[in-house]
């Protein structure tokens, strides 16, 4: 009977769950969170140039948002067949609880890899579950088929999941999106890109800043949604305090 169960709610999760194709070729996997919208990772989709594949059926997807700092996008797709959404919130997780991932890994669509909690709070889930280059983006999922994160990386050969909490947050507030791109460097991060009319930019952030803490520590500190970030930037050799106010008029 749990063997029926559990593969009734892989089915249920297979249908939410679509694979992304860019134009420079790569692949990654998508859940679909709303009416013609769809979660994923940031690394997974450039800022145009997207399919979506749902089914047997292939739709050109507009990136609607896209925060790399917190590794999500969203993408908007017209025409997509009305389905139920994933289900998807602020559920209790523990160590060794049942959860399962569902994506396109290596271009196969639809697979399911099971695995347990390793340890859950704060920016990510981690779990055992077995993940390669393709399942990005895809849902994590507890044994009721609720959507607990969304697949983003490995490390230390664990799954790294993006709390389904910190993307509803992400989704209802776009002015806590700081609106960089940057590149881990030895003593912090260094932005490569600041995005028009974001945070960031209002702030004074530019190309070429070094901020003394890391991408995930960066990422943590967005994740818990703050009021203002305050960072300390490298420019030219000096020491600046740059303190980033969140308005709702945020890129």
């Amino acid at each position: 009977m749990l063997d029926q169960a559990l593969q009734a709610v892989a089915a249920r999760l297979q249908t939410v769950t679509v694979q992304i194709e860019t134009r420079r070729g790569s692949q990654g996997s998508g859940v679909i969170w709303g009416a013609g919208l769809i979660v994923t990772n940031a690394h997974v989709v450039p800022s145009a140039g997207v399919r979506v594949r749902w089914q047997q059926e292939v739709f050109t997807a507009e990136v609607q948002s896209r925060a790399p700092e917190l590794d999500l996008a969203v993408l908007k797709i017209v025409g997509l067949p009305a389905i139920t959404p994933a289900v998807s919130g602020d559920y209790p997780l523990c160590p060794g609880q049942l959860v399962l991932a569902v994506g396109n890994p290596l271009g196969v669509r639809g697979a399911v890899s099971w695995g347990v909690v390793h340890r859950a709070g704060g920016r990510w889930v981690q779990a055992d579950v077995r993940l390669a280059p393709g399942n990005s983006g895809g849902p994590l999922a507890d044994a009721q088929g609720r959507v607990i994160g969304v697949n983003s990386r490995v490390l230390g050969g664990l799954a790294l999941a993006i709390p389904s909490p910190v993307i509803q947050r992400f989704l209802q507030g776009p002015g806590r999106r700081l609106g960089v791109t940057v590149q881990a460097v030895q003593s912090g991060s260094l932005v490569l890109v600041v995005e028009p009319g974001s945070a960031a930019a209002r702030a004074g952030l530019l190309q070429g800043d070094l901020l003394s803490i890391t991408p995930e520590q960066l990422a943590d500190s967005l994740a818990q949604a703050p009021p203002n970030l305050s960072l300390m930037v490298n420019r030219g050799g000096k020491s600046l305090p740059v303190i980033v106010g969140f308005t709702q008029a945020a890129a």
